[in-house]
């Protein structure tokens, strides 16, 4: 399979200068079509207004909602226009509450949704509830772009999660088309499980499925020799000069993860090269 359609949704024009620049690149490569939802964001709590003033409130917020929309894909038109690849773009207005619904359905008929993070100074929830639509509402694969500049967009070398769930299964099979370009996919298993199906041969099974596709595997086998998971690919990351991570997303509940943390939440805020999930 290729990817043959790219969503990004944007929300703030300075926050997703890296991340457009990011999804026209990856259409480009792919010879693929860009949509930019360019989304003004509700964030109407009528709950929290004085006797009286809700309806006004409502219809001000409501109207800078739509102005913020409006002037988003003013400029991605602008930014767009010179750009030798097919694209379009459509402006909406969401509730924060309803972001689910609007970004899960264009997301569904998309084969790659490309993110900037969506934690860290100057985002807000939105991007969080974005990133999280499309995993669980579109079902499409999420690749999660850095702050700063991206070496290639074709990586070289990839690193593979592989922890035996659907979630990693899932985010490898929509990876396929990343993994059979690359010089080498390093399948990196952290403590496997003494008594799991695989304890003869950790990622052995998925090294050979891949071997199949064409792809050039290898398996690395480590310790968690730090506090996360997340710190440990991270740093085989650096060790081996990797360009993009594949792993699946919110294997634990998202609520679990808000609130405890967890290989998601922290490869989302920390990772230094693109990831790219699926749930």
């Amino acid at each position: 399979m290729a990817y043959k359609t790219v969503l990004t949704i944007v929300t703030d024009v300075s926050q997703a200068r890296m991340q457009l620049e990011s999804a026209v690149a990856v259409a480009r490569a792919e010879d693929a079509h860009l949509e930019v939802l360019c989304m003004g964001v509700d964030r109407t709590q009528t709950g929290y207004y004085y006797a009286g003033a809700t309806a006004f409130v409502q219809q001000e917020v409501l109207d800078r909602a739509q102005d913020e929309a409006r002037d988003l894909e003013r400029a991605m038109r602008e930014r767009l226009a010179g750009e030798e690849i097919r694209w379009s773009s459509e402006a909406v207005v969401a509730q924060i509450g309803a972001i689910a619904t609007v970004v899960g359905l264009r997301a569904r008929f998309a084969d790659l949704v490309v993110m900037g993070h969506p934690y860290g100074k100057g985002r807000g929830q939105e991007l969080e509830a974005a990133v999280e639509a499309a995993l669980f509402e579109g079902q499409s694969p999420v690749m999660i772009m850095p702050d700063a500049p991206v070496a290639s967009l074709a990586p070289r070398r990839v690193v593979v999660a592989w922890n035996q769930s659907n979630e990693a299964m899932n985010a490898i099979r929509k990876a396929l088309p990343l993994l059979q370009a690359a010089t080498l996919v390093d399948i990196t298993v952290i403590d496997p499980p003494a008594h799991g199906p695989e304890r003869s041969d950790p990622g052995g099974q998925l090294s050979q499925w891949l071997a199949r596709h064409g792809v050039k595997v290898e398996v690395s086998v480590l310790a968690k020799t730090l506090p996360r998971i997340s710190d440990v690919i991270n740093r085989h990351v650096r060790d081996t000069s990797a360009e993009m991570v594949v792993m699946g997303a919110y294997g634990h509940s998202r609520f679990r993860e808000a609130i405890l943390g967890g290989a998601t939440r922290n490869m989302l805020e920390m990772a230094e090269v693109p990831v790219l999930m699926a749930h």
